[in-house]
């Protein structure tokens, strides 16, 4: 059982912040007492209690308010630290420590929490857990065995919220929650009812899910079925396809054949044109060499390859010999270049040289300059002749070192006699103000403490003056005491309370069925509402499926729409692209006109390639043979003029015959190339006949059925409209909202959905009575209502006159009580007159003797002023005349150490340049610079004969190259002769390949087979047309099969069934469970609350000593707001004072003293019955608002407490309190023999002080 032992408070509001400042406060057991002024820090000892164990903050305060303020301490930063040493509910011994700081950062004050420590002893061993991996507030609460509202409510509970017990419904209702603890259980009620009525929705769904989860599973076999017949039909149309594709193969084999064959052919034609073309060229450039040549070369092709040879060999050496020279140009232009630099570098380094042999003579004469003037300035002899040597300048270091040491011991010595006499002035000054000071402090202690007696001189002589008329108030009050209670005994005899509690009970009972009543009509009302709501529902989603419908239809025919758009768009460009090509639509006679004209052109271009060589033939032997004949027919031309002009004939055909065959073999480009074009149009014709025949009529018959469809929807839409208009009607009488309903991806889908949705409507409406309309139940629940406020108001109105009654007869109690305190408050006050009368003759006195002690000392203090003002006069002007004379010293040094300073600066200079040798070292580069010259000179001269050699050898080898180019020329040219005759010889075998080959029948072949590839091609696109269908039906189907309503429907019927039954079976567990724990909280909750307020009836007797109250309990009332669906049970708190047999709410109607004594019994009643781990109370200021009576009969009912609990060992009470009387009156029992007494220091730090009871009549403030 948890129990605490001490705790140590550093830094936390009053308390200071320094180490010594640490208070540490011992508990004993059973009874620790703290006593102390107003604001000394008592209540911060239960706040530090309450944080050290809960984490929480006083109410109203925040951290940096907590903590001692850092302006007050003059510091920048404050720490806080509360520890605290206790037993844990097992008799450990638990040691915990908090920690904070507060930093003052300009106007504002940062707080921040630091790491909490928290220290178990177990067998002699410590462990340590700190707040970064725990959460101590947890900890905290399992160690002292309670939680942690009754730690904050109960135990440690504030000063400022010790009323809680009587505050307003609400917080009342959450703080008592909280301390029994009943909250999660209340919550894990209110959580299975819930959830049992979603299990029983949930049942429902499952059955409405199972009929359509029947059906797409019967659905989804029905589409697998047709799958499996698809699948089939298409093995065969793949059979059919490869059967047509094994026949095309062989033929599309020969047609390659046959064609690989005509190219053939044509290339070689193209061949021998191209050599034919590629011979002339050659003669042609044989004939210019020819002419560029001025002469050929005679001998053989061996003697022609050896001169050249020779004359290649002849040329390299002389190129070999060139490069020679040029790189030996290269070198000597290098050494040249770096024989010019050294020559530039060598003159700027004279240059320089010379620059400083300048300025060193420069420097000498500054420094005999300065010597001179330095010396004539500190009067020294021997310096007045220039140059000065070196022995002069060492000689002028030594005088000028002599006299600076002489001025600086002369100012010293000046500066060591004014300080002297300051010291003097300043013991004068301090021994006068030490004196003048002693006095001041004398004459403000007897002042205050003249004001203080002047004061309490005052306040004695103001309450002798009140005292004066109480004689004859003692006479008035006896007569107002006898009037006051012969009012109070008319009003008792008047008063009908009895009657009027009759009859508020009995309008109480009516108001209770009136409830009931109500609360049924509600239900009834909600049903009608909700099942209107569902009938109009149900309307909306007939009137949303016709929707979807018609939505899917419009979505039919808009696409077929389209889709005839886009094919007759297709069929458009494609006829544009056959008449773009054709020129005409007539497509196949087109083609076959093209054929025609390739042929005649084909055999056109073969007659002119081989004109060209007949008619070359027939001019040569016209020309060159002795005979003259035709070649033709054999005709003898008679005369010359006649072959001529035959000759002349020939040539010109001759000459026009290329023209010709280019002309024509364009043609027949072009015209091969047009019937390609045409060949590939080939399938857009074909396309253009489906398009014409098959696909665009469908589309219009589709597009037709769609508007058919559409019209029939609309009507039934139309009706549905009017049956939706009569539903909405009738729920906008139940004033019920329609949720929109969620448009589905897919309209098959929704539509569907839609008929799922109106089956669980119905289903709902199943066993639904709807006998009577939502404006009947809701008429008789106006005229319940009305009958309910009739009956509340009269309940309202006997309730205020009793209360008027029973408030009338308490206040003149109340007035009887108050004028007898008065009377002998009076009474008490007349024997302290003659108390009062000496005191004041005593404090007259003592102001008297103040007064002159004080005007003693001012006559001391005066003369003292001007003598100090003097001295400090004085003082100034010795400090002044002081530092008039240092500056004058120091400035005339410092104007002789800067001239030395610039001396010293020449002299090392000059030193330097001696040193260095600058001298020598100029003279040695002007002898280098001279060598560098004359070798500069012999390299320019080398590289002048290099470049005139050179120039030499490149006139002979532009003589060579001439030569070399005449020989390659005899070379080329007899190359192409021997090239000329290859190609001579390639023509001729060409001629010859070609006449072997047949091309006409090869061409008639090439016809018959695309014609029957053709034909075989058409039967195989058919065959795949059907294939395809059948591949997209096989697709369709399998993606109506991947739907979520027919992908793995039997395993979700199977499960669903699943669901459904073992939901059945929780519903009942679920149903156990609750009436269970339902039955352990009530039977928790009347056990405790017994205990509680027998405890305080007890508590109660023994300590208030009034006769209006009899005792108080605790009421707790079943929360009657709630509906009778409602099965979670929920309590109102409220605390009552009995009288007799009437029982009256506490709050609003009870005195200051009754509020805090009926506060303090129900702490007490509540920490006896949840505190069984932690015997732990407080109690701040228990004795407030009480009055004699009632303190002493509290002092005696905590001394029974004690006594009946002492055989607890962990039972501790704390009791804090500013009245020493209550504490003397506990300190009579045998529980209490030291005490501890809180103060303020001199320093305003609260201090703790253990001290024994009988010191208490001692102690003075």
């Amino acid at each position: 059982m948890s129990k605490i032992e001490k705790m140590s408070i550093l830094g936390v509001r009053s308390f200071g912040v320094e180490d010594k400042d640490k208070q540490i406060i011992t508990f004993f057991s059973p009874l620790t007492i703290l006593v102390g002024p107003n604001g000394a820090g008592k209540t911060t000892i239960i706040e530090c209690l309450k944080y050290i164990c809960t984490g929480d903050f006083p109410p109203g305060t925040k951290g940096s308010s907590f903590v001692h303020d850092p302006k007050v301490a003059n510091e920048t930063d404050v720490r806080a630290q509360i520890r605290l040493q206790f037993r844990d509910v097992n008799g450990e011994l638990v040691a915990v420590q908090r920690s904070m700081v507060c930093t003052q950062k300009g106007k504002k004050t940062e707080f921040k929490t630091l790491e909490g420590v928290i220290t178990r002893t177990k067998h002699g061993e410590k462990a340590s857990l700190s707040s970064k991996c725990a959460e101590i507030d947890r900890e905290m609460i399992s160690a002292l065995g309670v939680s942690k509202s009754v730690l904050n409510n109960v135990i440690f509970c504030h000063q400022e919220e010790s009323n809680w017990p009587l505050s307003e419904g609400k917080a009342l209702k959450q703080k008592f929650d909280e301390i029994f603890s009943a909250t999660r259980y209340i919550k894990a009620l209110d959580t299975l009812r819930q959830v049992r009525l979603k299990q029983s929705l949930k049942v429902k769904e499952c059955q409405t899910e199972l009929k359509y989860l029947k059906q797409n599973k019967e659905k989804a076999q029905e589409i697998q079925n047709h799958l499996s017949n698809r699948e089939a039909q298409l093995a065969a149309s793949k059979d059919n396809v490869k059967s047509i594709e094994s026949q095309l193969e062989p033929l599309k084999s020969s047609l390659a054949a046959v064609e690989q064959n005509l190219v053939k052919a044509m290339r070689l034609d193209n061949d021998v044109k191209a050599l034919e073309s590629r011979r002339r060229q050659m003669e042609k450039d044989n004939e210019d060499l020819q002419q560029k040549m001025k002469k050929v070369f005679q001998g053989t092709d061996e003697q022609l390859r050896d001169r050249y040879q020779n004359h290649q060999r002849t040329v390299n050496e002389k190129e070999k010999r060139l490069s020679d020279c040029k790189r030996e140009l290269d070198r000597a232009t290098k050494e040249c270049q770096r024989f010019n630099s050294e020559k530039s570098e060598l003159l700027i380094e004279r240059g320089r040289l010379q620059l400083q042999a300048d300025r060193h003579q420069e420097h000498i004469t500054m420094r005999d300059s300065l010597i001179q003037s330095l010396a004539a300035q500190l009067e020294l002899d021997g310096f007045e002749r220039a140059p000065l040597s070196e022995r002069h300048v060492a000689n002028f270091h030594v005088l000028l070192k002599e006299r600076q040491e002489r001025d600086a011991e002369a100012a010293n010595h000046l500066m060591r006699e004014f300080a002297r006499k300051e010291a003097m002035k300043q013991k004068q000054i301090d021994e006068i103000r030490d004196k003048k000071t002693g006095l001041e402090r004398t004459i403000d202690l007897k002042s205050d403490i003249q004001n203080k007696k002047q004061v309490e001189l005052k306040n004695v002589k103001y309450e002798l003056q009140q005292l004066e008329g109480f004689s004859d108030r003692i006479l008035e009050l006896d007569q107002e005491i006898v009037k006051t209670e012969h009012e109070l005994e008319k009003a008792e005899r008047n008063s009908n309370v009895e009657k009027l509690e009759l009859e508020v009970r009995t309008l109480q009972n009516e108001k209770i069925n009136l409830d009931k009543t109500l609360r049924k009509l509600d239900q009834e009302m909600e049903q009608l509402n909700l099942h209107t709501a569902t009938i109009t529902q149900m309307e909306i989603l007939k009137k949303d499926k016709q929707s979807k419908r018609l939505a899917s239809v419009e979505y039919d025919k808009s696409h077929a729409s389209s889709e005839l758009r886009r094919k007759e768009e297709q069929l458009s460009l494609h006829e544009a692209q056959i008449f773009d090509v054709c020129g005409s639509q007539d497509f196949d006679s087109d083609l076959n006109k093209l054929q025609d004209e390739i042929e005649k052109s084909s055999k056109q271009r073969a007659v002119l390639a081989g004109a060209t060589a007949v008619y070359s033939q027939f001019i040569t032997q016209l020309t060159e043979e002795n005979q003259s004949c035709c070649p033709v027919c054999q005709r003898v031309f008679q005369t010359e003029a006649e072959l001529q002009d035959v000759i002349s004939d020939l040539q010109s055909k001759l000459r026009l015959a290329p023209d010709k065959l280019k002309s024509t073999e364009s043609e027949l480009k072009r015209k091969e190339q047009k019937r390609d074009e045409m060949m590939s149009l080939k399938p857009l014709r074909q396309t253009v006949v489906e398009l014409q025949n098959t696909d665009i009529p469908g589309l219009r018959n589709k597009i037709q059925n769609a508007n058919r469809d559409l019209v029939s929807l609309k009507g039934e839409i139309e009706e549905q409209e009017s049956q939706l208009q009569a539903a909405l009607s009738e729920e906008e009488g139940a004033k019920a909202c329609l949720q929109d309903i969620t448009l589905m991806e897919r309209y098959q889908a929704d539509i569907r959905d839609c008929e799922r949705k109106i089956a669980q409507q119905e289903a709902k409406l199943l066993g639904v009575d709807l006998s009577r309309s939502v404006l009947q139940v809701s008429q008789e629940k106006q005229e319940k209502k009305h009958l309910w406020d009739t009956v509340t108001g009269k309940i309202e109105l006997n309730q205020k006159l009793k209360q008027d009654q029973q408030t009338q007869i308490q206040q003149l109690k109340s007035a009887v009580n108050e004028l007898k305190a008065e009377k002998l408050q009076i009474s008490s006050s007349m024997q302290r007159r003659r108390q009062l009368e000496e005191q004041t003759v005593e404090l007259t006195t003592e102001v008297q003797s103040l007064c002159r002690e004080i005007k003693e000392a001012q006559e001391q203090a005066f003369p003292l002023d001007a003598t100090l003002e003097k001295l400090q006069q004085e003082k100034e002007d010795l400090m002044n005349k002081r530092t008039t004379s240092n500056k004058e010293a120091q400035e005339k040094i410092s104007v002789i150490k800067e001239k030395v300073k610039d001396i010293n600066k020449y002299v090392k200079e000059i030193e330097n340049y001696i040193q260095q040798r600058k001298d020598d070292y100029k003279k040695q580069k002007e002898a280098e610079l001279e060598e560098v010259k004359s070798q500069l000179a012999a390299c320019e001269k080398q590289k002048e004969k290099i470049s005139k050699e050179m120039e030499t050898i490149r006139q002979d080898i532009d003589t060579q190259k001439i030569q070399e180019r005449w020989l390659e020329d005899n070379l080329t040219l007899r190359k192409r002769n021997e090239d000329l005759k290859e190609v001579e010889d390639n023509i001729k075998q060409l001629v010859k390949e070609m006449g072997e080959m047949k091309v006409p029948q090869m061409k008639n072949e090439q016809k018959r087979l695309e014609e029957k590839i053709e034909s075989l091609k058409r039967n195989h696109d058919v065959a795949l047309g059907r294939q395809r269908g059948f591949e997209e039906e096989i697709v369709r189907f399998k993606k109506e099969l991947r739907e979520s309503q027919f992908r793995d429907a039997d395993e979700k019927y199977r499960e669903m069934m699943i669901v459904m039954r073992t939901t059945e079976l929780v519903n009942k567990d679920l149903d156990l469970y609750y009436k269970a724990l339902d039955k352990a909280i009530m039977t928790f909750h009347s056990m405790k609350m017994e205990e509680i307020n027998k405890i305080i009836r007890d508590l109660w007797r023994s300590t208030y000593r009034g006769q209006d109250i009899e005792y108080i309990e605790i009421r707790s009332d079943a929360d009657e707001n709630v509906s009778a669906s409602d099965k979670r049970r929920s309590y109102n708190y409220r605390v009552v004072m009995i009288k007799g047999d009437t029982a009256l709410d506490m709050r609003g109607r009870c005195s200051a003293g009754q509020k805090v004594l009926a506060s303090l019994i129900i702490r007490l009643a509540l920490a006896e019955t949840f505190c069984l781990n932690c015997g732990i109370l407080a109690l701040d200021e228990p004795t407030t608002n009480l009055d004699r009576e009632n303190i002493e009969s509290l002092a005696h009912a905590l001394v029974e407490i004690i006594k009946s609990r002492s055989q607890q060992r962990n039972f501790q009470l704390l009791v804090i309190t500013h009245d020493e009387d209550f504490v003397e009156l506990l300190g009579r029992s045998e529980y209490v023999e030291t005490f501890y007494r809180i103060k303020k220091n001199i320093y305003q730090c609260s201090e703790i002080m253990k001290c024994s009871v009988s010191s208490l009549g001692s102690y003075v403030h």
